[in-house]
């Protein structure tokens, strides 16, 4: 079994800084992959890479539009298992007649909401494709 080795690093160094010097060494060290603050540092003192984490911003008005549209689907996928499972429990004709008209309004707002994100995905593709 391998020991543990041991940090070599035996000299402290403090360093003062103004609170705007720190504010802006902490908001990079922050976008770092960096752990530590004093890895980060010994990296710039040493010339060694940084990798910094890249947030692509462009994707959160698709994900906030896909989390409606994933709602809404939830909800008239719902209404439409509720009108089966009531279809299931049916005894007379006219309660027939009245599920057939519910489910062709449901069926309809599910074919716009389909056609609505569709619409949506060929914009974001565009996008992205140009």
């Amino acid at each position: 079994m391998m020991e543990k080795e041991t940090s070599k690093r035996t000299r402290i160094v403090g360093l003062r800084f103004t609170p705007e010097e720190y504010q802006k060494i902490e908001r990079k060290w922050k976008a770092s992959t960096c752990r530590k603050l004093s890895d980060y540092i010994r990296m710039h003192l040493f010339d060694k890479p940084v990798t910094v984490k890249y947030r692509n911003e462009s994707l959160d008005e698709f994900m906030a539009e896909v989390i409606k549209l994933k709602s809404e689907l939830n909800s008239l996928g719902n209404n439409f298992n509720q009108s089966v499972k009531k279809l299931h429990t049916l005894r007379q004709i006219p309660e027939f007649k009245t599920w057939i008209l519910n489910s062709e309004f449901e069926r309809k707002m599910l074919l716009e909401k389909v056609e609505e994100i569709k619409i949506h995905f060929q914009k974001i593709t565009e996008k992205w494709l140009l």
